[in-house]
């Protein structure tokens, strides 16, 4: 059996001031940088050893791994990037503010389209994102559901066929959100997942199954760690 350690990437630039960031990219923050550092003692403190690492493209996400892999002692293992694990595309509102476009755009869609105040799926809002694009860059439903379960797939599957034991992979906070929700669709989606947060999977003859969702456990005993050194 394949655990899978799926982290959403450290804080950047974009996450502080509220931009939808999307395919554009900003680095990380200091602040983003320390809480990766103290994911990765997280996981050195618990002795995972990682046998393989996948991320996206974007420069976040392969900015935090880095520091993942220093600092919880994992350099050198086989390492992929993949743009099928890159975040949900916003086309011409990538680096707009997030509340231009969910706090003003898209509500502005779903009341023309009919639809009531209730809390939307992800269907809708990619949908309406989709059909406010002027850029035509932003993704069909089908186009996204379809390369975001053919990438992390992929990558389980080559693992699984390698031997692996455990792997860790870098995403983005509504990518694995997604990604989540296709695994277990009779659940609701998770919404705000932390920076630095893990999110625990098996995977077995093509079947993956959660264990734990937006986990802050390892991250909170590298701070530790670092505290006790400080003092």
């Amino acid at each position: 059996m394949l655990n899978i350690y799926l982290v959403r990437h450290g804080k950047t630039m974009f996450n502080t001031i509220g931009r939808a960031q999307g395919w554009s990219d900003t680095p990380l923050t200091e602040e983003g940088e320390l809480g990766i550092i103290e994911l990765g003692l997280g996981f050195k403190a618990k002795n995972i050893t990682f046998d393989r690492a996948y991320s996206s493209d974007s420069g976040r996400t392969i900015q935090t791994m880095g520091l993942i892999l220093k600092y919880s002692k994992n350099e050198g293992i086989p390492y992929k990037f993949d743009k099928r694990l890159r975040e949900w595309c916003f086309g011409s509102f990538d680096g707009g503010y997030d509340g231009e476009l969910f706090d003003g755009v898209l509500p502005i869609i779903f009341a023309e389209n009919g639809m009531d105040g209730r809390l939307r799926t992800s269907q809708e809002i990619c949908e309406a994102i989709y059909q406010v694009d002027t850029a035509n860059w932003a993704e069909t439903w089908e186009e996204l559901t379809g390369r975001i379960a053919a990438g992390f797939a992929d990558a389980a599957a080559e693992s699984e066929k390698a031997g692996a034991q455990n792997i860790v992979i870098v995403s983005h906070g509504m990518t694995i959100g997604t990604f989540i929700e296709m695994v277990q669709p009779d659940q609701p989606r998770p919404r705000g997942l932390d920076n630095g947060s893990v999110t625990c999977l098996t995977y077995e003859n093509g079947k993956f199954d959660i264990k734990a969702i937006g986990d802050m456990t390892y991250r909170k005993i590298g701070k530790e760690m670092i505290k006790n050194e400080e003092k």
